[in-house]
């Protein structure tokens, strides 16, 4: 924990760009430091998809869930996808709190 701010990193499907907007904001007024993905790829940012670009996300994304004391899981509809169980698994796996947004 940052003084006394909890840390959030925000995980799960880039197609949900409003959900993380809307859950960032919510816990942002509750007094968190919250982190979150850089682009949205499944809703349009279309650099991820250039060559190394995405590999570089995924490692980057692994290096802010470190910097957090707990994740919240954007799994609009229970949606979960690969990469995000990916990240369940390594934000466990150091012992960091895991919240779902549903």
């Amino acid at each position: 924990m940052v003084g006394k701010y909890k840390v959030v990193t925000l995980c799960g499907s880039t197609k949900f760009k409003e959900q993380y907007i809307e859950t960032q904001k919510r816990l942002t007024l509750d007094g968190n430091i919250v982190i979150s993905v850089g682009l949205f790829g499944h809703s349009g940012d279309d650099e991820v998809w250039t060559e190394g670009t995405k590999a570089m996300l995924d490692d980057m994304h692994l290096h802010k869930i470190d910097m957090a004391d707990e994740i919240v899981v954007i799994n609009v509809g229970g949606y979960i996808g690969e990469s995000t169980r990916k990240e369940i698994a390594y934000a466990e796996s150091k012992g960091i709190t895991v919240h779902y947004l549903e």
